[in-house]
Formats: C-alpha cells, structure tokens, sequence
C-alpha cells in the first residue's frame, strides 16, 4: 500500500511521469512500478499515455478529491480572506483547518514577490511544534494534552532556532493562548518567519488558522500591524465559517 501511494504522488508531483522516472524517485524497481501502475489503471486511478510512454493520475481520483472538499468545506468568504490578507500585506498567505491535534493547509496565496515556503502548499501537516499555524493548534490544547504531545516523542530540529525542549515549548504555548499569535521566527527554514491567528467556532472550538510567511527582515517595523492585520481577518473568517454560506 505504502508503494502505491508513493507511485501516485510521484507521478502527481510531475503531471504525468515515465515508468523510469518514478522508479528513479520512489526507489521502487521497475517490475514493481509496472505492475503497480498496471493495477492502478484497472481500478481507474491512472491512466497510460501510450503515445508518450507516461502514466498519468486516473479520473476516479477526482472523486476522492470532490469529497475531500466537500468535507473541508471552506466558505468563498473565507478564501476570499487568505487573498486579501496576502494583498494587503505583500506576503504569502495560508489557510489551514484544524482537526484535534492535526492540520492540513487547504489554500495559499502567493505571488512571484511573495512567494510561498517550498515545503507548504495544499496538503502540508508537518512539524506543528516549528510552524506558526501548528503552534496555534497545540496553543488549543488542554495543558496536559500539550504536555503529552510535546513530550511523547523527540521533535525534530530543523534549524538552530527550532523549539525542540519541551518546558520551553509549553511556556511559549502559554503565551500564545493569552496574545492570540503565533510565530515562529526561522524554525522552520533559514531566513524564514510565520506568524498565525486562530479561527473559532461560536463555542471556541479551533477549526483553522490563518498564517503568513515572509523573510525575516520583512516584518521589520511592521510586527504589530501584521498582527492587528491577522487577528481581524482570522475573526471575519470565524465569522464567515460560522455562517457557513457560499461554500466552494
């Protein structure tokens, strides 16, 4: 099962991929790939473009993804929010929705002088103790269930500014359920800041985030109007989840 879906993000990540291409990126041999990609094809989930010797994703994947949406449900408004947030403040901008402990990013808006962090387009739910979005999430948690996240396994240390004590993490997550912002300032990659603000259901209940990404020099002066500017589009986006109209 783990080959499979390796074969299918191999060719997603390429739009279309020969069979030596997605052996050469998966390390799957050869023999293998064909004859997974072969069932694939029978149960609709790729396609072969015989006339350039490549396999491509299938249509029934876009079932999948139609539910997919369908369950993450973002409102228009609140799409509309992530771009203006990045417009506004000429920065990349994020969504992510919140489910428990777990995240995922759901849309982006970024531009050539903006763009996005390499690692984070649609889909991307890893590192929450190095990301500003993932550090709001741990921020919801109760303190025990912070205390058992953070210190059940090692976290990983991206760069030297990365977060990987435990006691020091729950003192900054303290800080973030009182300010209401996350950041994370080169925790992730090099050069590289993020800061979050919480989107809440009527009863308080996390249900996403909305983050930006930007160099560090970039928020030089700027630190509390980008923060002003987060908080106030994270609460019409609350707002708009909470009126659960015009879904997209």
């Amino acid at each position: 099962m783990e080959r499979t879906f390796a074969i299918l993000e191999a060719v997603a990540s390429q739009g279309s991929a020969s069979a030596k291409s997605i052996a050469e990126r998966t390390s799957i041999p050869l023999p293998t790939v064909y004859r997974a990609c072969s069932e694939l094809i029978d149960l609709g989930y790729m396609v072969h473009l015989r006339a350039e010797s490549r396999f491509a994703l299938g249509y029934r994947l876009h079932v999948l993804a139609k539910g997919l949406h369908d369950d993450i449900g973002v409102p228009l408004a609140v799409r509309r929010e992530v771009r203006s947030l990045h417009n506004d403040l000429h920065l990349a901008c994020y969504l992510a929705v919140h489910r428990g402990t777990d995240f995922v990013v759901v849309d982006v808006a970024d531009s050539a002088d903006a763009p996005r962090l390499g690692k984070m387009g649609f889909g991307f739910h890893e590192s929450p103790h190095a990301t500003a979005f993932g550090k709001i999430g741990l921020a919801s948690l109760s303190h025990d269930e912070q205390h058992e996240r953070v210190s059940g396994t090692p976290l990983q240390q991206h760069t030297p500014n990365t977060r990987t004590d435990p006691n020091e993490l729950l003192e900054e997550l303290a800080a973030i359920s009182e300010s209401g912002v996350a950041w994370e300032h080169e925790e992730f990659q090099p050069g590289i800041s993020c800061a979050a603000a919480a989107i809440r259901a009527g009863d308080g209940l996390l249900i996403g985030s909305l983050a930006i990404s930007a160099p560090s020099g970039a928020y030089d002066g700027r630190q509390r109007h980008i923060e002003s500017r987060l908080r106030a589009s994270a609460a019409r986006a609350s707002r708009a989840y909470r009126l659960g109209a015009n879904r997209l």
